[in-house]
């Protein structure tokens, strides 16, 4: 039986030790030696004096020390928090003081780049690094070499059980600081247990890690794969044809993105044959517009397309079985094995179908909460609705503050997260609804809706746009389609260009709060 995260690379039946583990452009390993490496590394967080349950941060890039870094974490009994290799000191600052790290495990270059933050981490003790430079100092941290693996002591790692911590996955948010999500032992086998259930995983696949380990979606594909004995394929990616062409040439049959990314992969040519080892993929972190979802059927007419929806606090919450698509192209579907979503009024009672409410997730997915914020936790993670009176201590589940609703049949549709709803005239409007008609329209490679604040309306809808070859004539084409299909206070006040692809948050996403912010200064009300 598998308990506790780590466990999850070690041999098995369905784990061959000669089975490859992981694969880093020339480099790989196979699960006996991850397994092996994963063990020394542990035993050196030991040597250096993890206590049970202390951080340890990885800052790098996708590379299999890192991995080995994370579930020697795990094994050692201490809490691993994975850092998007995209992130600025400062924002690497917060999460060292946040998640109170003790140790950080990086790179020489990018211990240059932290080194004026280090003063201020006032809980770090040790870094580890891949390579140490001669002379390598700094006041208060003692440094260590990667290769010191091969003469750490033999300690017994800390007792955990699946219960405890085992990582802190800090989200972007909409608001403030990025938020600290403690995820359990059993939150993540669970989640690996689950999403490799309903994609039909088995250790023939290949499986394409593209998106950062620091998000849920993307640490859930080494999990999956690991879970099942399948191949991890690591990839830092500079460009949408790079995905494309080491699919191509790792011949993977798992492919995980976010919308961003799957309109861009969208419009480029894909080989000929790919969607002959190109079993499934899968989307998550947002709404797929359907005009891209039809592209890439087209493209790939025999790989399956499973769409999902997720959040960190309680990994992820539904999927749509493929044969479902055609059917339900705009749903987000169903429970994913072993949880319970249900859509609530805000007293708590069941709504109707049909009607919008709050989605809630119980189950063995629901995160510990947010580290260090026992208020925001408290807002988030409540009593899960419709539990007996008689029940002692009642089962906590996640309010994730979405708009959905389900169908007669059950299936479930997003509306908008309530943190980017538009409020205008009165009204509550989904961004996602005003970008699917836009996407629709195929004129731009990029849209978002924001709203601006305005003296009348509350809130004005602004659609950002971003399209290569753009003219201004563009815009009308998507204001018309608009105003035919969406009502009145739905369209948008202006459509805005923008001057290069759309900004991106830290996992991928579309940045709604950074072009609110710019567009207060650009938007203007039209005269007309």
């Amino acid at each position: 039986m598998v308990y506790l995260t780590h466990q999850l690379i070690y041999p098995s039946p369905w784990r061959k030790p000669a089975a490859l583990a992981l694969k880093d452009g020339a480099r790989y390993v196979d699960y006996q030696v991850l397994y092996d490496q994963t063990l020394r590394v542990g035993k050196l967080y030991l040597t250096y004096g993890l206590s049970r349950y202390d951080r340890v941060a990885v800052y790098m890039d996708k590379r299999i020390e890192t991995v080995i870094a994370l579930f020697g974490t795990s094994w050692a009994g201490g809490v691993f928090v994975p850092v998007n290799p995209l992130l600025k000191p400062e924002q690497v600052s917060h999460i060292l003081n946040d998640g109170n790290v003790r140790i950080l495990v990086t790179t020489p270059e990018r211990l240059e780049l932290l080194r004026p933050i280090f003063p201020a981490c006032r809980d770090l003790r040790t870094v580890i690094l891949l390579g140490v430079k001669k002379g390598e100092h700094i006041i208060g941290v003692e440094i260590v070499d990667w290769a010191d693996i091969s003469h750490a002591t033999d300690k017994s790692p800390h007792r955990v059980i699946d219960t405890d911590m085992a990582a802190i996955l800090y989200t972007s948010g909409s608001t403030g600081k990025p938020k600290g999500v403690v995820l359990s032992h059993r939150n993540l086998v669970a989640g690996a247990e689950s999403v490799s259930h309903y994609l039909g995983n088995d250790s023939d696949d290949r499986i394409l890690s593209v998106l950062p380990l620091s998000f849920d979606y993307g640490l859930s594909q080494l999990t999956t794969a690991f879970r099942v004995g399948a191949c991890a394929v690591l990839m830092n990616y500079l460009l949408p044809r790079d995905v494309i062409r080491a699919v191509d040439r790792e011949k993977i049959t798992g492919l995980a993105a976010v919308p961003p990314l799957w309109i861009q992969l969208a419009q480029l040519d894909w080989p000929e044959g790919t969607d002959g080892h190109l079993r499934y993929i899968t989307n998550s972190g947002g709404a797929m517009p359907t005009a891209t979802l039809n592209t890439l059927r087209k493209k790939l007419p025999r790989t399956k397309p499973f769409l999902m929806y997720g959040l960190t606090e309680a990994f992820r919450s539904t999927f749509l079985p493929p044969e479902e698509v055609d059917g339900r192209p705009d749903s987000i579907g169903k429970a994913i094995p072993n949880a319970e979503i249900m859509v609530v009024r805000p007293d708590g009672t069941p709504c109707g179908p049909g009607e919008e409410g709050e989605l809630v997730h119980r189950g063995a997915h629901v995160a510990l909460g947010y580290w260090n914020d026992p208020e925001k936790t408290a807002e988030r993670y409540k009593p899960a609705p419709g539990q007996l009176a008689g029940l002692p201590m009642p089962e906590m589940a996640v309010w994730s503050g979405d708009t959905v609703k389900m169908d007669k049949d059950g299936f479930f549709y997003f509306v908008g997260r309530r943190d980017e709803m538009i409020k205008t005239s009165g009204y509550r409007v989904s961004p996602t609804e005003v970008e699917e008609v836009a996407y629709a329209t195929q004129v731009a490679t990029e849209v978002a809706a924001v709203g601006i604040p305005h003296p009348v309306l509350g809130q004005a809808v602004v659609l950002v746009t971003y399209d290569a070859n753009w003219d201004v004539k563009m815009a009308g084409t998507i204001l018309e389609e608009c105003k035919k299909q969406l009502p009145g206070f739905m369209v948008p006040a202006r459509v805005i260009a923008y001057p290069r692809p759309l900004p991106r948050n830290p996992n991928g996403k579309i940045d709604r709060k950074r072009l609110a912010g710019e567009m207060i200064d650009l938007f203007e009300e039209p005269n007309s």
